[in-house]
């Protein structure tokens, strides 16, 4: 019975039967020819087979040898691909891909982008999921493979890529008294007169409005606060609350449900929008192909800017 031989030395059997040569194995190895000596010994041992005699001024291969030569060479072939990436191939990809959003990065993301993904990857798959206040968490977990997302975030945990940038609006019913055809921006102490609709944003329920005024925040009259904006047009075309809104759902807004919008107070900025992603799977193709759709996606957007 045959001893069980290490991998390495299996390495080193195909090269000596195949050069038939100690010299030539440890040149193609980079290691002494010593050590290839000591190998053969070990095999001869374990094969209970010379495997290579002296014939001349070099070596042959015994009838052993030469029945395990042409295997050992698949062998080395086989281990060796392996090792070697596929080619890949968006449209042969199946994948389901689990991205954590708001419905604004659903909108302003997503949304463009999925006629192109069915497209060019019809069998790719992409669930949409609550945004976590634990996004960091959740990536490094694999609970979900992206976030989309407006919020603050630790670039030294995350890979990241920009997406986008926006200014914001307020919206309004289009006999507001906020509304006014000049499109001039609306003054912070004007914008604090109103009630207000408020956004939350995450599980964490945080409101970007409110952390970006600080203590200007505690004069600020917030009649009602949503989750979600899916229902703000209705609520905001029957009343007379102000929203605070990223300009590209403004707009969008402004146009399908004939609201008003203008410039928000300066004293909100603007937004950054940042696709996130955890090392994990930063070297994964099929990921690296998504991720590069949504940036070009978000790049040649007609409401927003080129990056």
């Amino acid at each position: 019975m045959s001893l069980p031989i290490a991998p390495n030395l299996l390495l080193i059997l195909a090269l000596l039967l195949k050069t038939k040569s100690v010299s030539g194995t440890a040149l193609a190895l980079g290691v002494s020819q010593p050590s290839v000596s000591r190998a053969l010994s070990q095999l001869r041992t374990a094969l209970k087979d010379p495997l290579l005699v002296r014939s001349g001024a070099g070596m042959a291969r015994t009838r052993r040898g030469e029945e395990l030569v042409g295997k050992l060479a698949d062998w080395v072939t086989t281990t060796s691909s392996l090792l070697v990436e596929d080619s890949f191939a968006p449209a042969e990809v199946e994948r389901r891909f689990r991205i954590a959003s708001t419905d604004f990065g659903v909108m302003s993301v997503l949304l463009p982008a999925i006629a192109m993904l069915r497209e060019l990857a019809p069998a790719i798959s992409i669930d949409i999921v609550q945004l976590s206040h634990a996004t960091h968490r959740s990536l490094a977990e694999g609970d979900i493979d992206f976030a989309i997302s407006g919020l603050d975030h630790d670039p030294a945990q995350l890979h990241r890529m920009l997406l986008f940038r926006d200014s914001f609006r307020c919206v309004t019913r289009r006999d507001h008294p906020l509304a006014v055809s000049d499109d001039t921006p609306i003054t912070v102490e004007t914008f604090l007169k109103h009630p207000h609709l408020g956004l939350t944003v995450s599980e964490a329920e945080l409101d970007r409005v409110t952390m970006t005024l600080g203590p200007l925040a505690a004069t600020r009259k917030v009649a009602a606060s949503l989750p979600y904006f899916g229902l703000a047009p209705d609520m905001l075309a029957a009343g007379d609350l102000v929203m605070v809104l990223p300009a590209r759902a403004a707009n969008h807004f402004s146009q399908t449900h004939e609201l008003a919008s203008r410039p928000a107070p300066e004293q909100l900025g603007e937004l950054e929008y940042w696709l996130l992603w955890h090392e994990r799977s930063h070297r994964d193709r099929a990921a690296e192909w998504l991720r590069d759709r949504l940036q070009e996606i978000c790049s040649a957007s007609l409401t927003g800017k080129p990056e």
